[in-house]
C-alpha cells in the first residue's frame, strides 16, 4: 500500500520531468487529498526539486552509480526517498524506504526494486562534504556565475540559499475583510504575512508581487490596462483603488480566472499594435520572463532554463514595452515589471527613460525577486 501523498508526489515529479509545472499540477491534484496528505505531497515535490543537485549527488554517493544512467522513474523514486530520509525529520524511515521501493514496482521497474532498497537503507543524516558549490547550493553553475557577476558572490549565495527555503505565505486583506487567521503587517499596504491559521478566504499573493501595483499611483476613475494580466492578482489589487480596468492576455484560457472581476477582458498579442481606440491613464506590463526571482516557489525553472531562453524572452519584452508605451495617455504612468533577476530582462530593457526603478532580491528582501521600472508619458514623448 502506498500513501496518496507519495503517489501524487511521484506522479507530479514525473510530469515535471517531462515539462510540467509543479505548482499547477499540485493545485489540480491536491483536491483529491486531505490536508495532511496534500501537505506532504507538496513538501516532497518542492523539496525534491529545490535540492535536486544534492539528491543526485547522494544517489551516487550511496550507490556508486550516476543518476543519469538510471531510468527516470527509479531516479525520481530515489530522490523522493532520500529527501524524506535526510531532510524530513518527522517521516518514519521505514515508510520512506518501503513506499519509495513500491513506487518503483508500480512504475513497472521491478528489476530495480532491490537496488533501490539497498541504496535507501544506506541513507543516514551524517554530514556530507559537497564537492562543488553548484551541488551545495543546488543551482546550475552557469546561473550562479551570472549572479556572481551581477550581484557579487555573497549576494548570489544568499539568493541561492533563499531559494532552498519554503516560501512564506502572504495575502491581500482588503479594508473591512474579516478572518480568523493570524497575520503580521508588512511595508506593502494591504499585504500581510500569514502567521497561523487558514487563509483560504483571502487571496494569496507574494509580497514581491504586491509591491508592484503601488508604483502605479492609482486613483478612482483612472483608466487602467493590465497587458499581461493572467492569473489576475495584480488586476484585482488595482481594482481596490477604484480604477476602470481592462485586462488582456495572449490566450483566452489564461483570462478565465479574471471572469469574476467583472471587467473588460481582451485576448490579444501585445507584441503587435494594440487595438484600443483610447489611451490609458495607467498601464501595467508585467512581462513574461524567466522567473528567476521565483525559484523558491518554482524550483523546476532552474533545471530547465538556458542562457538562450533569456535572449528569446528579451526580444519579446522589448516588443511588449514598445507597444505599451504607444497606449499611454498624456500625463499617464506605465510600470514595466518582471519576476526575473536577470539584467537582460530588466535594466537592459528599460534603458534610461524611466523615472524610477525598484528591485527586490531573495535573501535580502522578503518574498520573491522582482524588478520594476516606472515611466511617465512626458519622458516617453520628449
Amino acid at each position: 500500500m502506498i500513501s496518496p501523498s507519495r503517489t501524487v508526489a511521484f506522479e507530479i515529479l514525473q510530469l515535471v520531468d517531462k515539462g510540467g509545472y509543479a505548482s499547477d499540477l499540485l493545485f489540480a491534484r491536491s483536491t483529491q487529498l486531505n490536508s495532511r496528505d496534500a501537505g506532504l505531497a507538496s513538501e516532497i515535490v518542492f523539496g525534491a526539486l529545490r535540492f535536486q543537485s544534492q539528491l543526485d549527488f547522494l544517489i551516487e554517493h550511496y550507490s556508486g552509480r550516476s543518476p543519469a544512467r538510471l531510468d527516470a522513474e527509479v531516479r525520481i523514486a530515489l530522490r523522493i526517498g532520500i529527501y524524506q530520509l535526510r531532510y524530513l525529520e518527522r517521516v518514519p524511515a521505514h515508510a520512506a524506504i518501503h513506499e519509495s521501493v513500491e513506487l518503483i514496482k508500480r512504475a513497472k521497474k521491478r528489476s530495480a526494486a532491490g537496488f533501490a532498497n539497498a541504496v535507501l537503507r544506506k541513507v543516514d543524516r551524517k554530514p556530507v562534504a559537497w564537492p562543488t558549490r553548484e551541488i551545495e547550493l543546488s543551482h546550475p553553475d552557469w546561473l550562479l556565475e551570472r549572479w556572481d557577476r551581477q550581484f557579487g558572490r555573497e549576494t548570489a549565495t544568499a539568493i541561492a540559499l533563499a531559494n532552498l527555503q519554503r516560501p512564506e505565505t502572504y495575502v491581500r486583506i482588503p479594508p473591512g475583510a474579516s478572518t480568523e487567521a493570524e497575520f503580521a503587517p508588512t511595508d506593502v499596504p494591504g499585504c500581510f504575512r500569514l502567521l497561523a491559521g487558514d487563509a483560504h478566504n483571502l487571496r494569496i499573493q507574494d509580497i514581491g508581487s504586491q509591491s508592484i501595483v503601488p508604483l502605479l499611483d492609482l486613483a478612482p476613475g483612472q483608466t487602467f490596462l493590465d497587458l499581461c494580466a493572467a492569473p489576475g492578482n495584480k488586476t484585482a489589487q488595482a481594482l481596490e483603488a477604484g480604477v476602470v480596468a481592462t485586462a488582456s492576455d495572449y490566450h483566452l484560457s489564461r483570462l478565465a480566472p479574471l471572469n469574476a472581476l467583472g471587467i473588460d477582458l481582451v485576448v490579444l498579442d501585445a507584441r503587435q499594435p494594440l487595438p484600443f481606440r483610447r489611451r490609458f491613464d495607467r498601464i501595467l506590463l508585467d512581462a513574461p520572463c524567466t522567473g528567476t526571482g521565483t525559484l523558491a516557489r518554482n524550483p523546476e525553472i532552474k533545471w530547465r532554463l538556458t542562457p538562450a531562453n533569456i535572449e528569446e524572452l528579451r526580444c519579446t519584452q522589448v516588443l511588449l514595452l514598445h507597444q505599451a508605451m504607444q497606449a499611454l495617455a498624456p500625463g499617464g504612468r506605465l510600470v514595466y515589471s518582471t519576476c526575473s533577476l536577470e539584467r537582460e530582462e530588466n535594466e537592459d530593457i528599460v534603458g534610461d527613460l524611466q523615472t524610477r526603478t525598484m528591485r527586490r532580491i531573495p535573501g535580502r528582501d522578503a518574498g520573491d525577486g522582482f524588478f520594476a521600472a516606472v515611466f511617465e508619458s512626458s519622458r516617453i514623448t520628449s
